[in-house]
């Protein structure tokens, strides 16, 4: 196969020699590896990226056919660690893969990280006990941590740096509240001016089942924002648009929305939101903390 310089020598243009050759150098750690996962990582690997940590747990499914990169009928069944590793390797056959197939745990956690030149969170919506282990740390460690949703047919952006606002302040979560309240809080900081609610069938939505409406087009949308900002960020292009900054990008509704949300979760508005939507899944919500382990 070709050397290096042969390539990723497209990207030339859009990044120096220099610039590239910074980015064979970077690390980013990426925690889960499915349905933006997967195509975070390819795309970060396709602008040449040197090294990866890859964390997941998971296998691939055929539920996960419509949407996640490593799905197809010769991996059902498999390691998504294992799986996403011989696509990054097949790209670039001198990456440098750490790879962590018992996802985040707190046994792991320091070293999945600490030589992380970025970390991207694509960790299982509905695991929100390993997302905050991941956050806590990172931020403990100096790390900044990227996110994209697919919301219905947009992708939104979040980034948490050491610094800055940190994800429990933004989302208003703290460890001893129960799993459902934590989820409800993290899905409503989201979309703090939800373009998706006007299309979006919550009826679909079974958090005990951990499903909800997804499509390949929103994750394509969410590695393009997600990806790009990394970008930016390892090369030291601009500053990160981090928290209390939101984006979703809708383009179905045609629609683009960029603000701050200065009190975090802790707003009014998103109270009342949290509250709505809080009612809404009432039914779901013993079970839900049940499954996540929470006996109150």
């Amino acid at each position: 196969m070709a050397d290096y310089a042969t390539l990723f020598k497209r990207n030339l243009g859009l990044v120096s020699e220099a610039e590239q050759e910074r980015l064979r150098q970077c690390r980013v750690a990426v925690a889960g590896l499915g349905g933006v996962g997967g195509i975070h990582l390819v795309t970060l690997a396709r602008m040449g990226i040197g090294g990866f940590n890859l964390a997941d747990l998971d296998t691939f499914g055929e539920v996960n056919m419509n949407r996640q990169y490593g799905a197809n009928a010769r991996t059902i069944g498999r390691p998504k660690v294992e799986v996403m590793a011989e696509v990054t390797r097949d790209i670039n056959p001198d990456v440098d893969l750490r790879l962590y197939t018992n996802g985040v745990q707190p046994d792991n956690v320091v070293e999945f990280l600490k030589d992380a030149d970025a970390v991207v969170d694509s960790i299982d919506f509905f695991a929100i006990k390993a997302r905050m282990l991941l956050y806590k740390t990172a931020r403990e460690l100096g790390k900044t941590v990227f996110f994209s949703a697919p919301i219905g047919h947009s992708g939104t952006l979040h980034a948490f740096t050491p610094d800055g606002m940190s994800f429990f302040d933004y989302y208003d979560i703290r460890e001893d509240m129960a799993p459902f309240d934590q989820l409800v809080a993290f899905s409503i900081g989201l979309t703090p001016r939800g373009t998706h609610w006007k299309y979006m069938d919550l009826s679909r939505v079974d958090l005990n089942s951990h499903a909800g409406p997804s499509l390949a087009s929103a994750c394509d949308i969410s590695a393009g924002l997600l990806t790009t900002e990394v970008f930016a960020h390892l090369l030291g292009r601009r500053s990160v648009q981090a928290a209390p900054t939101f984006v979703q990008f809708d383009p179905y509704r045609g629609l683009y929305r960029r603000g701050r949300l200065v009190f975090g979760n802790k707003g009014p508005l998103q109270r009342l939101k949290r509250w709505l939507v809080a009612r809404k899944f009432q039914d779901q919500a013993a079970e839900f903390n049940r499954q996540m382990g929470h006996a109150g």
